[in-house]
């Protein structure tokens, strides 16, 4: 599953659950491209749980993608990754130590309260 929605005008939940196919990969891009229109410091809410790697298709659609994606970068400040795998928190922080003006923090599952209340802050 991969499900995005736009809860704010300046916010965007993306959640994955599972399982990633080309198909699944393509309308979950486009959806995401849709509703990160017209943010500006956005906010982004990641759940990642039950991570499978994307088929080998579907992250063949991602590099498509690219160039749209890192055009998005610049439209978020903030994103916190709840994730029930440890490296997948500890990579998506590094991930934000790299890309300038965005700063990601990882949060366990059952800590959602915490990644709500930092990305508020």
């Amino acid at each position: 599953m991969f499900k995005i929605t736009k809860p704010s005008e300046n916010r965007v939940d993306i959640t994955i659950d599972g399982e990633i196919d080309q198909d699944t990969m393509r309308n979950a891009l486009w959806d995401l491209l849709a509703k990160s229109e017209g943010v500006s410091d956005g906010r982004m809410y990641y759940t990642l749980t039950n991570f499978e790697m994307p088929s080998l298709a579907a992250i063949g659609v991602e590099m498509t993608f690219l160039p749209k994606l890192f055009g998005l970068l610049s439209k978020f400040s903030k994103c916190a990754l709840v994730a029930d795998a440890a490296w997948l928190r500890k990579a998506a922080e590094i991930e934000g130590a790299l890309i300038p003006g965005l700063e990601i923090k990882g949060f366990e599952v059952g800590q959602e309260a915490e990644a709500e209340a930092w990305l508020a802050a």
